[in-house]
């Protein structure tokens, strides 16, 4: 078998490919089962905390109500005067009762308010008549000093019998601040929890109201009704008392449940919810049945098209693999003979390019070379034989010094350091201060030559002095510059000279206010310039050609000349070089 496989390239890249891919595949089934589970697991529990919220919100809503009634009852003049008065007032109490009875009806979950004197002979003010009341028995009514709220329990009255919580609060005088009575508004719990109780926690769930002691004050389970919480889910009260809101776990198989709660800050009760683990299950069973028809429906697309890509691939890989191993280094690529237009074939001219564009790359390659050995001789036969002629200037110099001729000593030693730097020991760098040292004794000559007819201002980033640069640059700008531009004008001209440093480059720029050119002769000019021959063309200046050829050659195409000019208003030559901070010469010149 495993022989069978390995003499077959087809053969052995559909089992490596189906194995490499299935795997993953059913992996990724997997992990995206689990993952979905999960998710959908939170977002329920998220969804549940937040119907939560909506609940205690709805809740909150009702005792801030009830406790904003209560505060209007106690300072409602009619039942001050009517408490705080020792004989009973029998318009006064029908105006109270007539206030109560109104303001009962106009909230639907208020079951009854009444008003209990602090005067025991005189019978309490509601707005209904409560035959039986067990409040009795969870407080000591005449006992309250302060706002509270009571248990579920019991009352009977006309409607029959009610289960209420009642709100409790002292009746004090405006004036006096003494006890004139106690005020009780009840809430009737099936009218308050179907209030609450939307939107549901979803199919299975239920909620209950608990107050501060874990008792259920409402539900939607009516027989969980006054049983403490800890009765019906041992043990989760305590877990709930940590934090405001949260989730814990209850039970464990089929009856396990997750519990869910949400604190009510003013009043301290606590919403708690559950959500049978069966409603998980339902769901995840959904996204499983899912994950496996898009994992088998994926098992089947991919075996298709492996077969089908095997097939177009390995018959042409075959005959490029053969060519590739004819390779000669020293000889040309052979060439791919494309039978289809499709990424085969397309690779397959792309090799072809490759090949093409190695050969341009030998060629280039060996004619930079070249260009690069011209350029360098053109600049060293540019020197005039730098080592003859600078010891003969030297002897011109301490003669016109003995002759008391100093212009013709100035100009003679001027043009000795010109000359020297142009030798500078064979090297082909050298650093910006010396370039400036150079062009300002090109200056100097030519002052001489030609008083009062130009003038040269040097701008210079300060930190720039000791980088360095390609030697010989400067020069052939500014002679530039004077030649066709300054001379040419009548009156004296100014020629600028800017250096700066910016981005991890020098840039360079000589300006001047000459005679400029024209937009034809500026386009000869470039044209020129990006000539490949080595031969300059007519009419062409030779410096800004051997400048911008060997600027191109050390820096590459970023490093070209760029040149602006109008008609008199002047020319600008610009250039930038990457800033070298230490000694640089560049060995790899033949």
């Amino acid at each position: 078998m495993k022989k069978w496989i390995g003499y077959s390239l087809r053969r052995k890249l559909s089992l490596i490919i189906l194995i490499s891919t299935l795997l993953p595949l059913l992996s990724f089934g997997a992990f995206t089962y689990l993952i979905s589970s999960r998710i959908t697991e939170e977002k329920t529990k998220q969804s549940g905390i937040d119907t939560l919220e909506q609940m205690e919100g709805k809740m909150s809503f009702i005792v801030s109500d009830i406790e904003n009634i209560s505060l209007i009852l106690i300072g409602h003049r009619d039942i001050q005067q009517y408490l705080s008065h020792s004989v009973e007032d029998e318009q006064t109490r029908t105006r109270v009762l007539e206030f109560i009875m109104n303001l009962s009806s106009s909230k639907p979950y208020i079951s009854n308010i009444t008003i209990y004197p602090g005067k025991f002979q005189t019978a309490p003010l509601s707005n209904s008549t409560v035959y039986a009341s067990n409040m009795g028995e969870l407080v000591d009514l005449y006992q309250v000093k302060e706002k509270t709220w009571t248990g579920l329990y019991k009352i009977t009255n006309f409607s029959g019998e009610r289960q209420v919580i009642s709100f409790i609060r002292p009746l004090r005088s405006v004036f006096t601040y003494e006890n004139l009575g106690w005020l009780v508004i009840s809430v009737d719990e099936p009218v308050i929890s179907e209030y609450w109780s939307e939107p549901s926690l979803g199919e299975g769930g239920e909620v209950a109201l608990l107050n501060e002691s874990g008792v259920v004050l409402s539900s939607t389970e009516k027989s969980w009704l006054s049983r403490p919480f800890d009765d019906l889910f041992p043990g989760v009260t305590q877990r709930m008392m940590n934090r405001s809101h949260g989730e814990t776990v209850f039970g464990a198989g089929r009856e396990k449940r997750t519990v869910l709660y949400y604190r009510q800050p003013s009043t301290g009760w606590t919403f708690a919810g559950t959500i049978p683990y069966d409603l998980y299950s339902s769901q995840n069973r959904y996204i499983l049945q899912l994950t496996a028809i898009a994992v088998l429906v994926m098992i089947v697309i991919t075996g298709c098209l492996v077969l089908f890509v095997i097939r177009r691939v390995t018959n042409p890989l075959t005959i490029l693999t053969r060519l590739l191993t004819k390779v000669n280094p020293n000889g040309p690529m052979p060439l791919y003979h494309a039978s289809s237009r499709d990424e085969i074939g397309r690779l397959g001219e792309s090799y072809n390019m490759l090949g093409m564009h190695i050969e341009q790359l030998k060629r280039q390659l060996i004619r930079d070379e070249t260009r690069k050995k011209e350029a360098d001789m053109r600049a060293l036969q540019a020197q005039i034989n730098p080592h003859f002629l600078y010891n003969t200037l030297s002897s011109i110099h301490w003669m016109a010094l003995m002759a008391d001729k100093k212009r013709i000593a100035d100009m003679v030693g001027a043009l000795s350091d010109f000359l020297q730097f142009s030798l500078n020991k064979g090297n082909d760098y050298c650093a910006v201060q010396q370039e400036l040292a150079h062009i300002r004794n090109y200056v100097d000559i030519q002052s001489i030559r030609f008083p009062d007819k130009f003038e040269v201002d040097y701008v210079i980033d300060p930190g720039v002095h000791d980088r360095m640069m390609l030697k010989l640059l400067l020069q052939p700008l500014l002679e530039n510059s004077m030649i066709h531009g300054v001379q040419k004008k009548a009156g004296k001209g100014k020629i600028a000279v800017c250096i700066h440093q910016e981005g991890g480059r020098l840039h360079f720029l000589v300006v001047d206010d000459g005679v400029g050119m024209t937009e034809e002769r500026l386009a000869q000019v470039m044209d020129n310039l990006d000539r490949h021959d080595l031969a300059p063309g007519p009419d062409a200046s030779y410096g800004l050609r051997n400048v911008n050829e060997r600027l191109r050659l050390h820096y590459g195409q970023d490093a070209c000349l760029v040149i602006e000019s109008k008609p008199n208003a002047g020319t600008r030559i610009s250039f930038s070089i990457p800033g070298l901070e230490e000694s640089y010469e560049n060995h790899d010149r033949g």
